[in-house]
């Protein structure tokens, strides 16, 4: 059972619509906070929020202990990628941040509020959905169209481009990779040991084997990072003997994992073995094709990551970061700075991702001009615009014709053009917003992570729009 909000205030708290927010406080949160304030006293905002939240949350019967309201779960999980701090930090701020605690409703009075616990943040948090963070998203950005005064027939001049949100894993090699699959096989057989001790036999030295297999690992990472004479016959010893080590473990973990009986306590810890047996034997494999057949691994077979399988391998030609894991994140941003659309593309480069873009926010805006850079260049994709009236300033990859030479040299194109950079700065804020390395774990918390965060950038330009008003009606002589 979840409210929207809990109204029932302490006594001597200060209702929300009431709250005094800091006007020329520089640091990014009063902002955050203010949008906050007014998307809750905005009846007509308020309440369509409240009815996707309902809708992706409050999917069981109104029964049942009281669960934490709507409005908490929206304002942390916002909370915590406007100011990029991890569960630890929004856990200490939802109980001791005076002005984050009023706005929750849960401020102190006479008598204390709320308090929160950290894994019940996290539960809650975690059950947002990328959908409904988007319809969020749209109000949000709507309303902040509405601020800035714009027509409601006026079109957008949209700018999109991408960048890799990186994920949290660690540089991976095929035989620091064959170590986290042979430890992760420990971790599983030692719990099962400990809760059965029928299934420890042959087990004993469980702990030795386990030193022995990083042993050989770290001694085949100090043979591949020594560059002196006979580097290749060293690489070779230390290989075979890590090899020998963990085909060894693989034969006695394939008899563990036969005779632990699949019941249905421990049917998970079952299918655990049997994923990161399958992963040991596979790395197991690549190890010895690479570095004793010398082979050249295709990239379709690699892995890298056992814990993220969805993690790319992602090139993008710069020189200060040549090579990023994560996922290739895509964004559209409008005049006024509110990103509008995004998307995390799954294997695509960037011009696959420029079509189905507009197609998404033509539902719901009109678009008059779209710049991008070469990455985003498909002629066909352009001419398909063109047919819907939307101007493209894209410059072609490759060699030009005369015809597209003089649309490039045109000055409204080249104007169009320079505009496009602000692109950048709106990316700049979004990595300081959480989106340079994702700490959230499997590929839906990703997508959660990236909306939370367009979100967050998009409550935090409509708080800045209503700062600087107030600022104003501040600074305005009152009459006498």
């Amino acid at each position: 059972m979840r409210d929207r909000f809990n109204a029932q205030l302490t006594l001597g708290s200060t209702p929300i619509s009431d709250i005094e927010i800091p006007t020329k406080s520089r640091d990014e949160f009063p902002a955050f906070l203010r949008a906050m304030q007014y998307v809750y006293t905005d009846s007509e905002l308020s309440t369509q929020v409240f009815s996707l939240l309902e809708s992706a949350i409050c999917t069981k019967k109104s029964t049942g202990r009281p669960g934490m309201d709507l409005w908490t779960i929206f304002v942390l999980g916002a909370a915590r990628l406007c100011l990029n701090v991890d569960y630890d930090r929004l856990h200490y701020l939802s109980n001791y941040d005076h002005l984050l605690r009023q706005i929750l409703g849960a401020q102190d009075g006479i008598v204390r509020g709320r308090s929160f616990e950290r894994q019940t943040i996290i539960d809650n948090v975690h059950l947002l959905d990328e959908d409904t963070l988007r319809k969020i998203n749209l109000l949000i950005v709507q309303a902040g169209h509405k601020l800035v005064g714009k027509q409601e027939a006026e079109s957008l001049r949209v700018k999109i481009d991408s960048f890799v949100t990186e994920a949290n894993v660690h540089f991976p090699t095929d035989y620091n990779l064959l170590w986290d699959s042979g430890r992760k096989c420990f971790d599983v057989l030692k719990y099962l040991i400990k809760c059965s001790k029928a299934y420890g036999e042959g087990w004993r030295k469980l702990e030795f084997w386990r030193r022995k297999l990083k042993n050989s690992m770290l001694a085949l990472g100090r043979a591949t990072a020594d560059k002196s004479k006979n580097r290749n016959e060293r690489i070779t010893k230390a290989t075979t003997e890590y090899l020998r080590i963990a085909r060894t473990l693989s034969d006695k973990f394939m008899i563990a994992k036969e005779t632990i009986p699949a019941t249905s306590e421990e049917y998970a810890l079952h299918f655990d073995l049997k994923y990161y047996h399958e992963m040991l034997n596979k790395h197991i494999d690549l190890v010895d094709r690479r570095l004793l057949k010398g082979e050249s691994i295709p990239h379709e077979e690699k892995i890298f990551s056992i814990f993220e399988e969805w993690v790319e391998w992602i090139y993008k030609g710069k020189e200060h970061k040549r090579v990023e894991l994560g996922k290739r994140t895509c964004i559209v941003s409008d005049q006024w700075h509110f990103i509008v659309d995004w998307w995390v593309a799954d294997h695509q480069q960037d011009n696959l991702l420029l079509l189905p873009s507009m197609d998404r926010i033509r539902l719901n805006f009109q678009i008059s001009l779209c710049s991008g850079d070469k990455g985003f260049f498909s002629k066909i994709d352009i001419d398909i615009m063109e047919l819907f009236d939307i101007k493209t300033v894209i410059p072609k990859k490759g060699k030009r014709n005369l015809l597209e030479v003089q649309k490039e040299n045109d000055p409204e194109f080249i104007k169009a053009r320079r505009k496009h950079s602000a692109v950048e700065s709106n990316i700049n804020e979004l990595e300081h917003r959480g989106l340079d390395r994702c700490p959230d774990k499997g590929i839906k918390g990703m997508h959660r992570y990236v909306g939370l965060a367009v979100i967050a950038y998009n409550l935090r330009r409509v708080g800045q729009i209503l700062l600087a008003q107030d600022r104003k009606w501040a600074d305005c002589p009152k009459a006498a």
